[in-house]
């Protein structure tokens, strides 16, 4: 298999066949990425934020597909009084879509397997009311003592935070019975090359090699594997990623759904995006995976993204 690429130093040349407007494509990646924050409903409505800002004399801009979503001008305002009493999360615009799209309901069991550091959890125990069960899973040390930060800011009091990797998590601990509880809904949301970061990190591809994506890849098998044995039958998991590749999207689904007993299932998304892709390098993937949904710089001026929504089986 080769990388696709004739450039070594222009990985987003191997994308090209996969968009609509190659030179728009890349006038976006080269651009700066506007600061976007999300309203912590947990501690403040988006309206309350909004005066809030304007008493502080803080630009902001509505995001219009989402009424929590406010772009700000002059960049992230870290040291404003509502960022530092948890009002607000700095958080990339395309990242709130996968919680979005799990669309966790109060009370429920949830689970967030690669969960630091905090910007996706924080926003599920939002969209759970902080009611129900929410376990943050990370292998980080480091990257989970800023998940425990950002969910004591944002007043977050129905998570339980643990460290272990993801591909062997155990259901044991948060089990009632001698029976492993399986949870509602999981967000695996993995590590990836960030290849659609570009924008916020311009540094993002600068190592980039088919090893370490192939590699990340496995990773990535193995968490959404054992994401799906952790669900519910009939329960839901969303699986996302911010990079451009194949082999960590499409591949990936095309391994779970041979593998795994779950069906990929279509889903509106408020954005504008693409399909997901059935043939890349020479490979062909389960035709379902067209279901899932890749979100490209240059439609909505915001970073890449891919998110697929699976049932498991009953």
């Amino acid at each position: 298999m080769t990388d696709g690429i004739d450039d070594p130093g222009d990985v987003l040349g191997r994308y090209e066949p996969l968009v609509d407007d190659v030179e728009s494509f890349r006038e976006a990646c080269a651009r700066p990425l506007p600061a976007v924050v999300r309203v912590n409903e947990i501690k403040a409505t988006p309206d309350e934020v909004r005066a809030g800002f304007e008493e502080e004399g803080i630009d902001f801009e509505p995001v219009d597909w989402h009424d929590g979503l406010l772009r700000l001008p002059d960049g992230d305002p870290g040291h404003s009084w509502a960022y530092v009493h948890g009002w607000v999360y700095g958080q990339e615009e395309v990242s709130a879509v996968p919680a979005l799209v799990l669309d966790p309901q109060p009370g429920e069991r949830v689970f967030d397997p690669c969960a630091a550091p905090g910007s996706k959890t924080t926003q599920l125990a939002a969209l759970m009311e902080d009611t129900g069960l929410l376990v943050a899973n990370d292998s980080n040390l480091g990257r989970l003592s800023a998940l425990r930060s950002n969910a004591e800011r944002c007043g977050v009091s129905n998570v339980a935070v643990t460290k272990s990797d993801a591909r062997n998590f155990s259901l044991k601990p948060f089990s009632e019975g001698d029976e492993d509880e399986p949870f509602d809904r999981v967000l695996v949301d993995v590590p990836c090359s960030c290849e659609g970061t570009i924008r916020k990190n311009p540094d993002a591809l600068a190592d980039w090699t088919l090893d370490h994506v192939q590699g990340v890849a496995g990773v990535q098998k193995g968490i959404l594997e054992r994401a799906i044995e952790m669900t519910k039958p009939g329960g839901t998991v969303v699986y996302s990623t911010c990079t451009f590749a194949p082999e960590e999207n499409e591949a990936v689904l095309d391994h779970a759904l041979a593998n795994s007993a779950c069906d990929l299932v279509e889903f509106d998304l408020p954005l504008e995006s693409r399909p997901g892709v059935t043939e890349w390098d020479g490979e062909t993937y389960d035709p379902a995976v067209e279901r899932a949904r890749r979100i490209y710089p240059h439609h909505n001026d915001t970073g890449g993204f891919f998110c697929a929504k699976l049932e498991v089986a009953a």
